[in-house]
């Protein structure tokens, strides 16, 4: 369960942290330690120095702007990179890099990685995910945004929802039904669409915490060339399939190391208002530790598997519903530990909205409650609890399905 780490790895990890001492800021105490208006700038300057170095699509090809280097390799960085609390892109590279770029190098023709990653790493091309619709959510096959081909342009006509940073992209990857003849999971297309045009609009939802990272996004004659489509027309399915399972699969990388951060603030917090020594509170802190040395392994056990040639499966969704579950759990902690006072909230707010963006972050009862808001979204967002259990359930432990009405 344990990568293995050669003595050319321990090289190369130095000089991934030669790299974070020369560029960092002077006093870098992670990117939650940035004022919220400071952020994004830093995110600009940030990526075009990860871009010249080779590190911000690591295991890409070179030709395509990447690294060209290993799996282990690109494990490492990232691990370096959390515990500095470094980002490793730009607050739009997840879905650029990470989902659509991987799954392109999968699943896209040569003219189509020729065209979008090189213009994906030097920022010209910033994607965002659409998914997700108003009556398609957990049911994602039952989407009902159409594309019809009119003769080179796919005309795109519907509504996603919940599209998480629309408002910073370029570009969009969005599912559409193109068969309607066909059963639901066949007829669906995977689709590239530019998104400066005037049949596109994008609508921002306001969250609990004061944040607006989501969005509704509609789509009213909007017009994407033919040639991009990804994976062939009517094989959306597959390809969406794809991109779900490397988004969960690369979590695995980082997100034990960031919830190992955030689980000592929790800690601390405890001992601040004097909470320790409650043997109730202590009982809930040592199911944190576990739970969180638990998900280590679980990363170490996907990490190998990815170091070993394998790919991303259903066997992912196990380490999503574990993560999403505990955060909600670990977030409540929080607000019991600070009890009346999480109706008052004071201090700075945390770096980002999302999961375990700890590292420097302020450790205030604002930035508890914001997460204790957001861990609640974790269970939904990159598929819900409920669906999560489904497929471990059928697809990995060979479960009947569930009786269907």
């Amino acid at each position: 369960m344990n990568p293995n780490y050669s003595a050319e790895s321990d090289a190369f990890r130095s000089v991934v942290k030669t790299f974070l001492a020369d560029n960092l800021p002077d006093g870098w105490k992670g990117i939650g330690g940035l004022e919220p208006e400071e952020i994004h700038d830093f995110l600009m300057h940030w990526r075009v120095k990860l871009a010249e170095a080779r590190f911000l699509a690591p295991s890409w090809p070179v030709e395509y702007g990447g690294g060209g280097m290993s799996s282990l390799e690109s494990v490492i960085i990232a691990e370096e990179f959390e515990r500095v609390g470094a980002p490793t892109g730009g607050g739009n590279d997840a879905f650029s890099i990470s989902m659509f770029g991987n799954t392109l190098l999968m699943w896209g023709t040569d003219e189509q990685k020729a065209d979008f990653l090189p213009k994906i790493i030097s920022g010209e091309y910033v994607f965002c995910q659409g998914y997700s619709e108003p009556d398609a959510g957990s049911d994602l096959a039952g989407l009902g945004c159409k594309a019809e081909l009119d003769g080179d342009e796919w005309i795109i006509n519907g509504q996603k929802i919940w599209t998480s940073s629309a408002q910073y992209a370029n570009w969009i990857f969005v599912l559409c039904r193109t068969d309607q003849d066909v059963s639901k999971h066949k007829g669906i297309s995977f689709l590239a669409c530019p998104m400066d045009q005037p049949g596109l609009e994008i609508r921002p939802i306001a969250m609990l915490s004061g944040d607006t990272e989501f969005n509704e996004t509609f789509f009213d004659e909007a017009r994407t060339p033919k040639e991009n489509v990804v994976g062939g027309v009517n094989n959306g399915w597959g390809v969406a399939m794809t991109l779900l399972g490397l988004e969960r699969g690369e979590a695995a990388a980082t997100m034990p190391l960031q919830f190992r951060e955030e689980a000592d603030k929790l800690m601390a917090l405890a001992k601040k208002h004097g909470k320790a020594d409650d043997p109730r509170i202590r009982q809930r802190l040592a199911q944190v530790h576990c739970e969180v040395e638990i998900m280590r392994y679980m990363g170490m056990r996907t990490l190998t598997n990815f170091l070993g040639g394998g790919h991303p499966g259903p066997q992912e969704s196990t380490f999503k519903l574990y993560w999403s579950e505990y955060h909600k759990r670990m977030t409540e902690l929080a607000v019991d530990i600070l009890g009346a006072e999480a109706m008052t909230p004071t201090g700075s707010w945390r770096g980002r909205a999302f999961h375990g963006d700890w590292t420097g972050s302020p450790n205030t009862s604002t930035s508890w409650v914001g997460a204790f808001y957001n861990a609640r979204a974790g269970t939904i967002y990159a598929g819900t609890s409920q669906v999560q259990r489904n497929i471990v359930g059928e697809m990995v432990l060979g479960l009947p399905k569930e009786p269907r009405v």
